[in-house]
């Protein structure tokens, strides 16, 4: 064992023993679905300034999401419900309290310019103001400032960060930077201010939070009158510890409450999922991935075992990885992670295919050295189509917020962790297990001795599949008008986090199961129902818009399941997908479809990268007509299903385009559309191979995964297809043509 395979073999012990330490010491926090969590029900109090109505809810519901988000809480519900009030779950809480408190916070910021103090410390807190928006506030000693009307607020700043002085001796602190007119403002204030002698109280600046002056300090001697403090930043000290000075820097970046709000209820919920639905999902999953390894065995025998241990490895370190970001995991998002270890075998079939082709070649003697070189050949498709997707994965996080945010987290460690996996732990393994003596006497038993059924029949008729490339674009075309006319004349069935609906709260004379329950509505004509348990002796059902009639049968189907059930709330409710998330996660996708045609502009040329793009969005239309003719609910699973889909499914055209730009850097005097029919039937096993992987996973999924997973599976096994399809039929065929042009 040479060096280099003594490093690699270190880093993959190392990699497995902290995935598996973690795995075992760092719990995962289950999502609403699997476990419930935490329910607080806030509402919204009007003010002089404004209304509490149904506008001023639906700002006060983003604002919140964005303090969640900053809280660190994954995957929760934020409804409106009714014209005031704002229903907020939180899966697994350990702090429900705390949660409470800072969304409570109104947050509203502002700067004030000092007049001087009260001329009796012992008058009222609020003393007829001397001059218009005057007023009184105690100061962070409890003696009274009268303070200016505000100059700055919370608008005017760009971002605030805590920190902490070792040096200076002011520990815990916020830094403030300004924006805008904000830094002419802040020169101003602070040059009023320097117009004072030192010690006099109009020397000071107030920063006042929700009415309590948090710091008023004094302007440096340094500051010329007039002048003020230039830069657009100044520090926010007092008597902070961590966890206010961090609290304080979430609200100033989460931004001030519309109107103020209050908590009037809170309570834990149970999961949104019975138990039936989560032990069937969880063998389907099993069965599925077990599947999985028996077809990537019985293809590539003892490199398809060392593939199934480096893909458990590849589980491990995922887990983890999540484990350690604190990452919530509902049920979609495992069945995504269990279809990521399906499609993590992608990078051990390429580098097995290249290592037959370089066994079939004769260039390579042994299967050591085959496998060797297979390694070399694959790096830059398997570099190549990861950084696509981790581009994707990384426009969602940074641009994008909520669950699509949270999806961009899962997707890059799972890129990561596949990478990892491919390149290290099976290649340690390989390194270890294909020069045993065994297998130097019995080449074919390492599965890299022979061509495969699918490359050797490719070999033996080579078709010539791009002859006509024009027809497959036609083929392509008449797909995206029958997949838009689906939408254009069924429509799309949105879901209640589209659409809002109604959600009516029942007090029970005793405890009510939920399974039975749902169980009990779906027989009822509320598939869709989604029933939780609320406290000790209530349920809360969810569903879409309902008619008089309608909500009668919820009543009468709760009602004969608990004996006596009294209706405590009967209110419509928001979408939990508001406007402005959809908006800016259509936003990140956008960006992150032009990062991705740059990149692949760069690596590989123009015309290939726009192609690989075109089927990308080709595999997206088509996916949505689908669903639409079909009838299939657009939800959030339905979304979850969708950026899956995105995310792969750019691979299949990279590793094709990978071998395009081989074979022209070899081959360069062969017409290119020969060159593309090669490289497209030298790709195509490891097109299959991976495609079954997924499929088994993906089809057991949908045959015993229970109805909360059969849209999820059909959706993915859809974009699979089609997917598939696009990079053959749609990609290649669109390069052609515009090579071409070129």
């Amino acid at each position: 064992m040479n060096r280099s395979q003594r490093i690699r073999g270190l880093i993959a012990l190392a990699a497995v023993a902290l995935s598996l330490y973690v795995a075992l010491t760092v719990p995962v926090h289950l999502g609403l679905d699997l476990r419930g969590g935490t329910q607080i029900v806030l509402e919204t109090r009007p003010t002089d300034g404004a209304d509490a109505g149904g506008e001023a809810t639906d700002r006060t519901v983003e604002v919140l999401r964005g303090r969640i988000d900053a809280l660190g809480v994954a995957e929760p519900t934020i409804v409106r419900s009714g014209s005031d009030r704002i229903v907020v779950e939180l899966p697994g809480l350990q702090d429900p309290r705390k949660a409470s408190d800072v969304l409570g916070r109104t947050a509203q910021l502002t700067f004030h310019r000092v007049l001087g103090t009260a001329a009796d410390a012992h008058e009222t807190p609020q003393p007829l103001p001397k001059r218009p928006h005057e007023r009184v506030i105690a100061d962070e000693s409890g003696q009274p400032l009268r303070l200016d009307a505000a100059a700055l607020t919370g608008k005017d700043v760009e971002k605030a960060v805590a920190g902490f002085d070792q040096q200076g001796g002011a520990g815990w602190h916020v830094t403030v930077d300004f924006k805008g007119t904000g830094e002419k403002g802040w020169a101003r204030l602070t040059g009023d201010a320097a117009c004072h002698p030192a010690g006099d109280p109009a020397r000071r600046v107030a920063i006042v939070l929700d009415d309590k002056i948090i710091s008023s300090p004094q302007v440096a001697p340094s500051v010329a009158c007039r002048s003020g403090i230039d830069g657009g930043s100044t520090q926010i000290t007092g008597t902070f510890g961590d966890s206010e000075a961090k609290e304080l820097a979430l609200l100033i970046n989460g931004g001030a409450l519309p109107v103020p709000v209050e908590t009037v209820e809170q309570r834990t919920v149970g999961p949104t999922l019975g138990a039936q639905a989560i032990t069937a999902s969880a063998w389907a999953a099993a069965i599925g991935t077990a599947l999985t390894a028996l077809f990537i065995i019985a293809v590539y025998r003892v490199m398809g075992v060392l593939a199934t241990v480096a893909l458990a490895c590849y589980g491990l370190i995922s887990y983890a990885a999540l484990a350690v970001l604190g990452a919530t995991l509902t049920l979609p998002g495992l069945a995504g992670f269990v279809l990521a270890i399906g499609m993590a075998v992608d990078a051990n079939v390429l580098v097995f295919e290249r290592a037959r082709e370089e066994y079939a070649s004769r260039r390579c003697p042994t299967p050591r050295s085959s496998l060797t070189a297979g390694f070399r050949r694959a790096l830059s498709a398997i570099a190549d189509s990861n950084i696509t997707t981790l581009i994707a994965a990384g426009l969602l996080f940074f641009l994008a917020s909520g669950p699509v945010r949270g999806f961009g987290v899962t997707l890059g460690i799972g890129v990561l962790a596949s990478m990892v996996s491919a390149l290290v732990v099976t290649r340690a393994l390989a390194d270890l297990v294909v020069a045993r003596p065994f297998l130097r006497r019995r080449p074919h038993l390492t599965g890299l001795a022979h061509t495969g059924a699918v490359r050797a029949r490719l070999t033996r008729t080579g078709p010539d599949l791009m002859r006509r490339s024009r027809r497959w674009l036609a083929v392509s075309a008449g797909a995206l008008v029958l997949a838009t006319a689906g939408i254009a004349v069924r429509g799309l069935d949105f879901g209640v986090e589209f659409t809002g609906g109604r959600l009516i709260e029942y007090a029970t004379a005793g405890p009510v199961d939920a399974d039975r329950a749902r169980t009990a509505l779906a027989d009822a004509g509320f598939p869709r129902a989604v029933v939780q348990t609320s406290g000790e002796s209530g349920l809360t059902v969810r569903t879409h818009q309902l008619t008089d009639a309608q909500a009668a049968t919820v009543d009468g189907t709760v009602g004969g399941l608990a004996g006596r059930a009294d209706k405590v709330r009967d209110e419509a409710v928001g979408p939990s997908l508001g406007k402005e998330l959809r908006q800016g996660a259509l936003i990140a996708l956008l960006v992150a479809l032009g990062a991705q045609l740059a990149y692949l502009a760069a690596r590989f040329r123009w015309f290939l990268g726009t192609a690989a793009v075109a089927a990308l969005a080709h595999d997206t239309v088509i996916l949505v007509g689908v669903f639409a003719w079909l009838g299939k609910p657009v939800d959030g699973v339905f979304v979850a299903a969708l950026l899956t889909v995105i995310g792969y499914s750019v691979n299949d055209s990279v590793v094709v385009f990978d071998r395009i730009r081989e074979l022209v850097r070899r081959d360069g005097k062969e017409p290119f559309a020969r060159i593309a029919n090669r490289a497209l039937l030298e790709t195509l096993p490891r097109t299959v191979n991976t495609g079954m992987g997924a499929a088994f996973i993906l089809t057991a999924l949908a045959v015993l995964g229970g109805d909360t997973l059969t849209d999820f599976a059909l959706a993915l096994l859809i974009g699979l297809v089609v997917g598939t399809y696009s990079s053959m039929f749609t990609a290649t065929p669109l390069a052609i043509v515009l090579h071409r042009r070129t």
